[in-house]
């Protein structure tokens, strides 16, 4: 089902989440982000996973960066960047860690997105998740690139 990369989804299971970032990662472009943002334990990390392992040939272990903040991953096309700003104090520290090389260089997920206030990336898909009972709730915002454009469900 091809459906608008905006507006509002009801995923019942975490299996929905990481399959909504697969999603994802089939629309994601160089240069271009992906930024979640939702309270802990909403689903950002699973997300992240989906869209990550649909686009790494690498079939490891693809955990959080809460301690690392960053974490590289090669893709087909280009490479995915993994961030987790949880622990950053300023939207200048995500630029120090690499950022913007990333976006130069391939495309990223970044998990945390809020804690770069006004400095957020042009070419992006805004993901804000809300738990509700054991389902989550998802607003997409598409901003730049991302405009106008589709996924495939």
């Amino acid at each position: 089902m091809i459906v608008p990369a905006e507006g509002d989804f009801r995923l019942p299971t975490e299996a929905d989440t990481a399959h909504l970032g697969a999603a994802l990662a089939k629309a994601l472009e160089k240069g271009e982000a992906i930024c979640l943002s939702g309270p802990l334990g909403a689903g950002k990390s699973v997300m992240a996973r989906g869209l990550i392992r649909a686009l790494s040939p690498d079939d490891g272990d693809v955990p959080s960066p809460t301690f690392t903040l960053v974490q590289f991953y090669p893709g087909p096309a280009f490479p995915i960047a993994h961030f987790d700003l949880y622990r950053i104090t300023s939207a200048d520290e995500a630029y120090e860690i690499g950022l913007d090389e990333a976006l130069r260089d391939g495309a990223a997920v970044i998990e945390w997105a809020e804690r770069l206030g006004h400095h957020l990336p042009p070419n992006r898909l805004d993901i804000d998740i809300e738990v509700d009972g054991e389902a989550r709730r998802v607003r997409l915002t598409a901003h730049g690139a991302w405009e106008e454009r589709a996924i495939d469900l």
